[in-house]
């Protein structure tokens, strides 16, 4: 099984929308932003959020690719900017130094 990161370097996108998706993610906020997405309630940890966007993301990517007349750009677009901003603190997490007491 893959880790989270390297299904995420596994993905390849439109430059556009991941440009877009990146500079979106600099004004993420997980508490505004995940509800909506992922629907109200406790958020998941950043791991669990990840996959779920992921698998969202996956179905809206399939729907871009067939011209589905349902597919919404903006719900891709703010789908992205989620999964870079969980991403980021994911990887700003694991990087930081644990202590031991």
């Amino acid at each position: 099984m893959q880790d989270i990161f390297s299904m995420l370097s596994a993905l390849h996108r439109p430059q556009l929308m991941m440009r877009a998706a990146r500079i979106g993610a600099e004004n993420y906020r997980r508490s505004s932003h995940l509800p909506r997405l992922l629907g109200y309630g406790v958020l998941p940890r950043h791991s669990a959020a990840l996959l779920r966007l992921m698998e969202i993301e996956a179905v809206l990517e399939d729907e871009r690719k067939r011209a589905d007349a349902g597919y919404s750009l903006i719900r891709h677009i703010d789908v992205l900017i989620a999964m870079v901003g969980e991403a980021r603190v994911l990887r700003a997490v694991n990087a930081a130094p644990r202590s031991v007491t």
